[in-house]
């Protein structure tokens, strides 16, 4: 359960001018706001890959060894995050997932998820549908996935660095109560029903990231017919913008390592476009 629960936390990760946009292809960058004397770093991940494809290079380590702490979307090192995932993973108003659908699609759902994935769909009777999502990765990718966030927590333990999060747990989870439940669990069948489509575009993905290539991973992000579908304000663009006051205000406290989705990074309405219309100088680091 504290894997499952670990997989579903990892996937829950106005306008602006064009030249703001970041035109380098970088993972990893160095940000610097007015008046700080040493800077900060920003990396970008991908929540979930398969090992064979997972790599932390010397660059990230000796840029997480200038830092004193590490921000992350939400604070994977609290000991009461999977206590606070179980309270707030539910749906509002008592809201069913055998309302959302039809009897022949949760009879989809059940066989798809008791024969692919290994888990019986009951446990998430009453989940919000996007949930699902997780163990769902587990049938695309073919893999026991890695992540990122917690091979970085497990630096900052090394170097005895703090672990804390951009957002909260509860602020990421409030997410799915204003994306509409049966939209959600739309996504979910979608994907099911194309199971080769999605493993070939999280493929492209996974390239993209590998080569380093933000903006048109970004791009495909928008494309993408198993992701935000809609729901790219919510989702993304309103949570950029939240965090820049707040990368800003943890930055200036102490030199940080910051790492978020890769998919925030790149557009004139991500991450480094609004830190540089923020007045911070963001450099790629190779």
């Amino acid at each position: 359960m504290k894997k499952l629960l670990l997989s579903i936390t990892l996937l829950v990760q106005c306008l602006y001018s064009s030249a703001q946009a970041p035109v380098e292809n970088s993972l990893l960058w160095e940000i610097t706001s007015p008046g700080q004397a040493k800077p900060s770093y920003l990396f970008g991940t991908i929540h979930l890959i398969c090992p064979t494809d997972f790599s932390l290079s010397d660059s990230l380590k000796a840029t997480l060894a200038r830092t004193q702490q590490v921000a992350l979307e939400i604070d994977m090192d609290d000991p009461g995050m999977m206590a606070g995932m179980m309270k707030s993973m539910n749906m509002s108003d008592g809201n069913e997932l055998k309302k959302l659908v039809t009897e022949r699609e949760y009879a989809k759902l059940s066989q798809f998820y008791k024969d692919s994935v290994g888990v019986g769909i009951a446990m998430f009777e009453k989940a919000k549908p996007f949930i699902l999502m997780g163990p769902l990765f587990n049938a695309v990718l073919s893999c026991q996935p890695q992540s990122y966030e917690m091979s970085l927590v497990e630096l900052a333990a090394k170097q005895k660095s703090e672990v804390i999060g951009i957002e909260t747990l509860e602020e990421q989870m409030a997410i799915f109560d204003t994306i509409p439940y049966k939209d959600q669990i739309k996504t979910i069948i979608t994907m099911i029903d194309s199971l080769p489509q999605a493993r070939k575009e999280f493929g492209n993905l996974v390239s993209l990231y590998k080569s380093q290539k933000i903006n048109d991973l970004y791009n495909l992000m928008m494309a993408s017919n198993y992701g935000m579908d809609g729901n790219e304000e919510v989702m993304l663009f309103a949570r950029n913008k939240k965090w820049v006051p707040r990368i800003r205000k943890i930055a200036t406290e102490k030199p940080t390592f910051f790492a978020v989705g890769a998919g925030h990074l790149g557009g004139d309405r991500g991450v480094i476009a609004l830190l540089r219309k923020d007045g911070f100088k963001v450099r790629a680091i190779k």
